[in-house]
């Protein structure tokens, strides 16, 4: 498994945190920026499947308040990203590997809908901003650098969903992108990194164009690329 930088948990998501405030717009509420630097922390695996969740060490590791990390908490068990145990309080939920391909078959039923959307709604400036975002996954895979491949892959979530602007699907695609996210991190092998920045760059030149069938293949092609690398591992 490829290594990961050193730097310290909570320096790292406070600058992760940092960089998302200065990118976003300012209307983005504290509770949806403490949810981007929580689910960061699962997807990359800072916050392990079953370690318990405190919230006063959340709100210090982020930089955030209580009250919007306590939001964003109360989001993530609504959609099963966080569960609540007698006596055991509140813990992340675990990677379940003998569902994880019904997660990816649903994901992709989702993402098609995303793609077309986004196709068909985008702006000139969004359809630039989703290859950039693309190609800068593919720049930091070429340069082996996971952290930045990882943040470059939330912020094309992030485009792709705002220009697809329909709220339903991207409501019900984000916990299994997570999931697949964590997944993929958990498990992932020198040498996968590059392939997924090729998928997620079809991807967002398939939306670019402004064809939906072509934004659909472009899904298509993520998601075989997810499939494919999930049945590896489970038959590993």
């Amino acid at each position: 498994m490829m290594s990961t930088p050193q730097k310290s948990t909570a320096s790292r998501v406070k600058t992760s945190t940092a960089k998302v405030k200065a990118a976003l717009p300012a209307k983005r509420r504290a509770a949806d920026l403490a949810y981007d630097a929580i689910e960061t922390m699962m997807s990359t695996m800072q916050l392990e499947p079953g370690s318990p969740i405190v919230e006063a060490e959340l709100a210090e590791r982020t930089g955030m308040g209580r009250t919007p990390v306590r939001e964003a908490l109360l989001r993530m068990i609504s959609i099963g990203l966080i569960v609540q145990q007698p006596r055991r309080g509140l813990l992340v939920s675990n990677i379940d590997l003998a569902e994880h391909l019904d997660v990816i078959q649903t994901r992709r039923v989702l993402e098609n809908l995303v793609a077309a959307c986004a196709a068909r709604r985008a702006s000139a400036a969004q359809r630039k901003e989703i290859v950039q975002c693309a190609e800068k996954m593919v720049a930091a895979a070429e340069r082996g650098n996971l952290d930045e491949y990882m943040r470059w892959d939330h912020e094309l979530d992030v485009v792709i969903h705002t220009a697809s602007r329909n709220r339903s699907a991207v409501k019900c695609v984000t916990p299994l992108i997570v999931q697949c996210r964590r997944f993929w991190y958990a498990y992932q092998h020198a040498g996968e990194i590059s392939e997924g920045a090729r998928a997620h760059l079809e991807l967002a030149q398939g939306i670019a164009t402004g064809d939906e069938a072509a934004a659909i293949t472009g899904a298509n092609r993520l998601m075989d690329y997810l499939e494919d690398f999930a049945k590896r591992i489970i038959e590993s």
